[in-house]
């Protein structure tokens, strides 16, 4: 855990909880001797852009957080640079919480998911959205030719700290890809042992034609 996401998230009342809970000194260790800068390495950006989803979480001006889903193809939450997140926001319901939201206030919170790895990865920042013109410097970068119609603005998010969370409780689950991946092989042995079935009862037919004894 980085010093920086402990300072951010590790507020007086977290802290009571942790002493109350007998988790203090624990954290405090890591507050300590966490590393000091919130920059994304090499294993932190792979992970990123291999997710085909993430959850952005905002605060309204009445206080209450909204959870917000977005997905598309692998790769489409962009490293920008080693502090900064980029993603291009398609048209969708119409609801424009989290746009509005972001208006009222720019800190957000990002949470990756790898089910199959049980992997989870939790990012703090502040948002920027840009639209019309400002957007266009960012759209090829962002975004794929026959997906630019349906953009409606891009959203930037400067990292101001992140951190990994432990395994526990994260039930393995895997897209329709994945399991394809995974039974190739056994696609491969069943497509393999068809075939053999299909030889031996050809020779055997032909054998039963022939009236030649069958050799067990």
């Amino acid at each position: 855990m980085g010093r920086r996401f402990a300072q951010i998230a590790f507020t007086p009342h977290v802290k009571e909880e942790q002493v109350r809970q007998g988790s203090y000194l624990q954290y405090q260790r890591a507050e300590q001797n966490g590393r000091a800068d919130h920059l994304l390495t090499e294993h932190e950006s792979e992970f990123i852009q291999s997710r085909d989803s993430f959850y952005l979480a905002t605060v309204s001006e009445t206080g209450w957080p909204y959870v917000q889903h977005r997905g598309g193809r692998p790769g489409f939450l962009h490293v920008l640079d080693e502090h900064t997140l980029g993603f291009a926001d398609y048209r969708g319901n119409r609801q424009y919480v989290s746009l509005g939201n972001i208006k009222h206030e720019d800190r957000v919170a990002l949470f990756l998911m790898d089910y199959p790895s049980r992997s989870r990865l939790k990012i703090l920042g502040h948002a920027v959205v840009h639209e019309g013109e400002a957007a266009r410097s960012y759209i090829d970068v962002l975004s794929s030719p026959q997906d630019r119609n349906l953009i409606e603005r891009v959203i930037l998010i400067q990292i101001e700290a992140f951190d990994w969370n432990c395994q526990q409780h994260i039930t393995p689950r895997y897209t329709e890809e994945q399991i394809l991946n995974l039974m190739d092989p056994v696609r491969q042995r069943l497509a393999a042992l068809e075939t053999e079935n299909k030889r031996l009862r050809q020779k055997v037919e032909m054998l039963s034609q022939a009236s030649i004894p069958q050799v067990t």
